[in-house]
């Protein structure tokens, strides 16, 4: 198994990749509710835009096939222009392969559609580069449950990291005493952590100082 330096994310050592969250790879989904997956992953780029993580956003066949990325997804990032291509394994792209490299960041946070291929040959490919790199379950689907699991199975068994998407950003925060992204965190949690982020606006509600905790 390899070995990392670090075991806890650094936002200053990651990028977060999107990979085809487009229309037509939504519609082939089985794995998971899409709209779960949907809203995982526009949890996981607000993190990142929080703790100032590059978001890198690819496509398949955008005009001829697949569609653009989800627009729930593209609110938050209006200025992001994905980089669309033709390889089923990004990382075979070469303007891809640049604007990660270009980074200069060694930690790698895949996001994608669907796992047991657009995931899954890239992160391997990525892992035998010299990347470390992670893979948001629940930011990913598969055609079926049982395509997702196997591959999921599969790149943990090369040494790839499963996380979620809410593990990504309480790992960037880290210590609620960093105030300088604390409400953002919050207000990420209360618009896609469901009853825990509606827990809070509860307290909220109720503990009028909670809020200025």
């Amino acid at each position: 198994m390899r070995k990392y330096q670090n075991s806890l994310l650094d936002p200053e050592q990651c990028v977060v990749i999107i990979i085809d969250h487009e229309p037509q790879m939504y519609f082939g989904v089985e794995s998971l509710n899409r709209r779960s997956i949907m809203d995982n992953t526009a949890g996981l780029m607000k993190a990142a835009k929080t703790f100032g993580v590059p978001v890198i956003l690819t496509t398949v066949t955008e005009r001829e096939f697949s569609g653009k990325t989800a627009k729930h997804l593209t609110d938050s990032y209006p200025e992001l222009v994905p980089i669309d291509r033709t390889a089923i394994n990004c990382w075979e792209d070469e303007n891809l392969k640049k604007a990660v490299t270009a980074t200069k960041r060694n930690k790698l946070i895949l996001a994608g559609l669907w796992t047991e291929a657009c995931i899954t040959f890239p992160a391997l490919s990525m892992m035998e580069d010299g990347f470390e790199v992670y893979v948001v379950e629940d930011a990913c689907g598969g055609a079926t449950r049982a395509a997702h699991e196997v591959a999921m199975s599969r790149l943990t068994q090369a040494g790839v990291i499963p996380m979620t998407w809410q593990q990504v950003m309480l790992e960037f925060q880290r210590d609620w005493s960093n105030k300088e992204t604390y409400q953002a965190v919050i207000d990420i949690v209360k618009e896609y952590s469901g009853a825990y982020g509606l827990g809070i606006e509860y307290a909220e509600s109720m503990v009028p100082t909670f809020s200025q905790s």
